[in-house]
């Protein structure tokens, strides 16, 4: 049975990658030298996303030292801010403040509320997110993806929102491990319904190092399934239309604008 997180939306999908950019692709920010007013993972960039019509935002959850699950990518803050601390030894005050002048922080929950009708796609980066995950997420269940590259990460937070009382569990995609075994299940033309089981999408690369991922016989397997296949991190327009082309379901991109033009 199709997810309510893909029902009543455009199909193929377009998932903002950390919302959206005022500059992409080459002039988007990267770290703290460059200029660009807004960075990725902030309310502006996700109000940009939401106002060039994505319904799909895709983030990144990590824990302060106060407790509060906020959207930041990396383990530290020495890409954007030139500061070497972890994001869980600093707090929460102090990281709003930091970022006030470039989008400002939001929180899973303040994300929520705040942008009540896009569907979320969370990638769950620490082990000390999964169970406060669970209340935050719970009443959005219906519009919350779960992912994380480890499957006992994404597995422990699903189990958080479902013991914390959600009427359905939120839609999730596979991990490394899970991505890579239904890659090599499907080349050899056996079953992949175990390493399937509970998924809603798979989100991989095109290539993963010297191996192509997206091949024809992944695509059969789980859309025989009823997998969805979404790839990232894909900002070519030529790129877009020759995947979606080849039955992928969904890019990821930083360059959601030119994916909403170039798909539609």
């Amino acid at each position: 049975m199709t997810h309510p997180y893909f029902l009543k939306a455009r199909h193929p999908r377009v998932l903002a990658h950390r919302g959206l950019l005022p500059a992409t692709g080459e002039n988007a920010p990267v770290g703290a030298s460059l200029s660009n007013a807004v960075w990725e993972n902030t309310a502006a960039a996700f109000a940009a996303a939401h106002a060039a019509g994505a319904e799909y935002i895709e983030t990144d959850c990590r824990v302060t030292a106060d407790g509060d699950v906020v959207l930041f990518h990396d383990e530290t803050l020495t890409r954007l801010l030139s500061d070497d601390r972890s994001v869980a030894q600093v707090r929460t005050g102090e990281l709003a403040e930091l970022l006030a002048p470039h989008g400002g922080l939001l929180t899973v929950g303040e994300m929520l509320e705040m942008f009540p009708e896009t569907r979320f796609n969370i990638d769950v980066k620490t082990d000390a997110a999964t169970t406060p995950l669970g209340a935050l997420i719970a009443p959005h269940a219906h519009r919350v993806l779960l992912t994380s590259f480890s499957d006992a990460r994404r597995r422990r937070a699903v189990d958080a929102v479902l013991a914390a009382g959600a009427e359905m569990r939120p839609a999730t995609s596979a991990g490394r491990a899970s991505m890579m075994k239904v890659r090599l299940l499907s080349a050899l033309r056996l079953p992949c319904a175990r390493a399937l089981r509970d998924m809603d999408a798979l989100q991989v690369p095109e290539r993963y190092g010297p191996i192509r991922v997206v091949t024809r016989s992944l695509l059969r397997a789980a859309h025989r399934h009823g997998v969805e296949v979404h790839v990232w991190t894909v900002n070519d327009s030529e790129d877009m239309r020759r995947l979606i082309g080849q039955g992928v379901d969904a890019v990821v991109t930083d360059r959601a604008e030119v994916a909403l033009r170039a798909l539609s």
